[in-house]
């Protein structure tokens, strides 16, 4: 399924906080999009982030090698390896602010390594 048709079926709030996270990606490197019936997976290097619908928002999530403290961070989920995922909610474009596309990115250069 093309991204296209995978964001014709999703609720209102989802196409431009979507769209926000692709368009900084953009801007960091070459990124595979993977819309599956679920969400979007992020792959670099292998994956390195997730983006799912919810009812009121976009849950994005990303792994990361280290630990990350702050209040906009919904849930964490660790792993028996190194990364642990952690997951933000994403209401708006708006949302996807500087601290998450920090995280985004960050997440991104570590599924390179």
């Amino acid at each position: 399924m093309s991204l296209e048709e995978y964001l014709s079926t999703g609720p209102p709030h989802e196409r431009p906080v979507v769209e926000a996270v692709l368009a900084h990606l953009e801007t960091v490197g070459p990124v595979y999009v993977e819309p599956v019936s679920i969400g979007i997976l992020l792959k670099h290097q292998r994956s390195f982030g997730e983006l799912r619908p919810m009812v009121r928002w976009e849950a994005l999530s990303f792994g990361l090698p280290r630990r990350v403290e702050s209040d906009r961070i919904a849930r964490r989920m660790p792993t028996k390896g190194p990364i642990t995922w952690y997951v933000v909610n994403l209401r708006t474009p708006d949302e996807f602010d500087a601290d998450v596309r920090g995280w985004l990115t960050e997440a991104y250069l570590a599924a390179a390594e």
